[in-house]
Formats: structure tokens, C-alpha cells, sequence
């Protein structure tokens, strides 16, 4: 541990009440890395569980995604369709810093609890609405998805092999990184609010972070009518960048968009000849000769195992690396060094390993304090705490609100 670190110091958002009534990916991975550092997390679900509790792999019925998603939530059930539950739920939203919804436009309206509703009982509220496609416009009220997102931000359409198809990831793409943007979002709106006093509604939809990160796309298509081609794992930009088969059937991923470092690479795979062409000079004109470029690089690999591979790029001062599935992740000792993948305690699986906290703090460093919890084990302690006794919960369980 950072000799930084003290063990008495609080989270970094320690005092903060998220309430994550989100479903699913993007809005609930935001609560979840607010709560790996510090923020109490209230998850609420339907009674009859969250739809993320059936997602993805499970080990003897536990639900293996939801105990990363949910770890660091304290889980209650309520149904919101319910006049009860939206009393309940305008009693938890009038006690929190946050609510992330990820509704349908609409919804919450229909519920009576809009955000002017929830800011009279609660003017700091920052209420965070992630939809696939934002609150207004002409796909508001369609369903969204982060697969749609990947397609229509134009993401799909650059990813691939020339002569093939557009390429989908095979993960969410799209809600994680919506996911990072909407928990930047509530800590810029919790920061307004120290000098306001007022808290605002977050509108994010899912269609936009990952078209962000797209770089200058638009702004090129505006001034010159680009549109990018699919190039495979090719760049536009440079060469050579690629992935390449090693003589012991691995894959090794080159990047060079420095020129210096392009110069390194050539001259380690035996081509200095090319280097003083003048067309090398840019990588926009090494990016034309990739053809050339590539095949000098991959005969080179091709004829050498990984780690003679490596340690050759290593010994040049040149960017290359292995293409690791999960399994190799899990064993690379940098990963282990970082502790990225970090061991923690659940109470139906024993000790599991899974993604540590995103990042690091010297002095408020965030944790993993507990996996996913089980369903509704946080009712006795949540709505206790607004004064429900034994009895009243029970008689909301025979009603099924809770």
C-alpha cells in the first residue's frame, strides 16, 4: 500500500446517496463505480429482481455479472408501478444526492415522480435519465440499446475487414462507456451544486459518448466529405499497425504512430532500406505503403516464437504486445502488479476474482466492500430507516411493493 494511504481516511465520495434504479448496463455501471469509491449505492429493483440477475453466465443459479455490477449496492425491492411504492420511492429520493433512471421518456412522469416532483421534496437532487436515444427528438420514446448505439454512431461501420461487414463488439461497448460519462456527469453536477445550491437533470443517451470518442469524424466529413473505410486492423493514420502470427501461433498487436518509433520497427525486422524513403517521413504516407510495411513485419514474426517477438520489440525501443484472451489477462504479472484483478470475499461463491476499482488514489482510495448483494437484502436496513417497522414491510410484501 502507498505509504500515502492512510487507513483512517474516508472514500473520496464518502456522504454521497445514489439511489440506482437503472437496469441493466449503462445507468447501473455509473452507481457501481460510484460506489467503488465511497458513495452509498441503494439498488432498487422490482420484486420480482432485476433483469441483470438473468444476464450472463452463473455458477450453480448465482448470477456471476451481477455480482460485479451490483457490488458496493445495498439492495431493496420495490415496485415503482405501484402508488406505495412511489411514496417510498419520493421518501429515498428525498433523503439522496442522486437518482439514475434509465426509463423511457415518460415514465417517471406517468408515475408522478418527475423531477419537478422529486426537487420540491429535494432541490439538491441530481436526477440522471440514461436512454438510448435522450429525452426529446424524434427516437426518444424507441427502445435503446447499446448494440444500436454501436451501429448508429458509426463505430460499426469503420470496424471490420474492407471486404466484410460492419463489425459489432462482442461486449457493451456503448453502455460501458456511457456508463463513465454519466457518473463524470453527476460529479459535474454535484459540483455546480456547491455553488448553487440546486441540483439539475443529467440527459444522456447512450447514442452519444461512444460517437465522442470517434475522434474528429465529424468535423473531417464537414470540411472535406471524409467518410473513414473500413481498414481491418489497419490505421489510416500510420504504418505499419497490426496484429501478426508468431511462429508458435500467437498473435502480437505493432502500433507505430510515431515516426521514431516506425524507424525502430523496420530497422529491427531487417527493412532499414525504407526508412530515408521520403514518403516514410509522415504517417499518412507510411499508411499508403502499408502493404509493404506489413509484409516486411509479419515475415519477420512469422518466423519467431512470442517471446523472441517481445523481447526484440523490447530491445528496439518498439511498441508491440501480445493479444491476450481472459485467461492470459488473469496470469500477465503487470495486471498482478496493479492488482487490476483483485480477490474479494462473497458470501454464495466463497473468494472470487474479479475487475479491481478503475483507478487509484494515493489518499482516498475507492474498494470493493462487498459483491452483489442477494435480493431485497437491504429492505430491513433501508426502510427501516425511514421508519418502516416489521410489521409494515410485511404487509408490503403480501402487497407486493416491496
Amino acid at each position: 500500500m502507498d505509504p500515502a494511504v492512510t487507513p483512517e481516511a474516508l472514500p473520496a465520495l464518502h456522504g454521497m446517496k445514489v439511489i440506482d434504479v437503472a437496469t441493466l448496463f449503462a445507468g447501473p455501471f455509473a452507481a457501481t463505480l460510484l460506489g467503488d469509491f465511497g458513495a452509498e449505492v441503494v439498488k432498487v429493483e422490482h420484486p420480482h429482481g432485476d433483469p441483470a440477475r438473468g444476464h450472463g453466465p452463473a455458477k450453480n443459479g448465482v448470477p456471476l455479472w451481477w455480482k460485479f455490477l451490483s457490488r458496493n449496492k445495498k439492495a431493496i425491492t420495490l415496485d415503482l408501478g405501484a402508488a406505495d411504492g412511489q411514496l417510498l420511492f419520493r421518501r429515498l429520493a428525498a433523503e439522496a444526492d442522486v437518482v439514475i433512471e434509465n426509463f423511457r421518456p415518460g415514465t417517471l412522469e406517468r408515475w408522478g415522480l418527475d423531477y419537478p416532483t422529486l426537487a420540491a421534496d429535494n432541490p439538491g437532487l441530481v436526477l440522471a435519465r440514461v436512454t438510448g436515444f435522450g429525452q426529446v427528438g424524434p427516437y426518444a420514446s424507441r427502445a435503446g440499446f447499446g448494440t444500436l448505439a454501436e451501429a448508429m454512431s458509426g463505430f460499426a461501420a469503420m470496424t471490420g475487414e474492407p471486404d466484410g461487414p460492419p463489425t459489432l463488439p462482442p461486449f457493451g461497448l456503448a453502455d460501458g462507456v456511457s456508463g463513465l460519462a454519466t457518473a463524470f456527469a453527476v460529479l459535474t453536477a454535484l459540483h455546480a451544486r456547491e455553488s448553487t445550491g440546486r441540483g439539475q437533470v443529467i440527459d444522456l443517451a447512450i447514442i452519444e459518448p461512444l460517437l465522442s470518442l470517434l475522434g474528429p469524424q465529424p468535423l473531417a466529413y464537414d470540411q472535406l466529405g471524409l467518410i473513414p473505410p473500413r481498414t481491418g486492423n489497419r490505421s489510416t493514420s500510420n504504418a505499419p499497425r497490426n496484429v501478426y502470427r508468431t511462429a508458435d501461433d500467437r498473435w502480437v498487436a505493432v502500433s507505430t504512430s510515431a515516426r521514431s518509433v516506425a524507424e525502430r520497427v523496420l530497422r529491427l525486422v531487417g527493412c532499414a532500406d525504407v526508412v530515408d524513403e521520403p514518403w516514410f517521413a509522415t504517417g499518412a504516407g507510411r499508411a499508403e505503403h502499408a502493404d509493404q510495411l506489413d509484409a516486411a513485419v509479419t515475415a519477420w514474426i512469422a518466423e519467431r516464437e512470442l517471446t523472441e517477438v517481445l523481447s526484440g520489440f523490447e530491445r528496439a525501443q518498439a511498441a508491440a504486445a501480445p493479444v491476450y484472451d481472459i485467461a492470459a489477462v488473469m496470469a500477465d504479472p503487470q495486471y498482478a502488479a496493479l492488482d487490476t484483478i483483485t480477490r474479494v470475499h462473497d458470501d454464495d461463491l466463497g473468494e472470487i476474482r474479479m475487475q479491481n476499482v478503475l483507478f487509484r488514489l494515493s489518499r482516498t482510495p475507492g474498494a470493493i466492500r462487498w459483491t452483489g448483494p442477494s435480493l431485497g437484502e437491504h429492505n430491513a436496513e433501508i426502510y427501516g430507516a425511514l421508519g418502516l417497522g416489521e410489521r409494515a414491510l410485511l404487509r408490503l410484501r403480501e402487497q407486493g411493493v416491496v
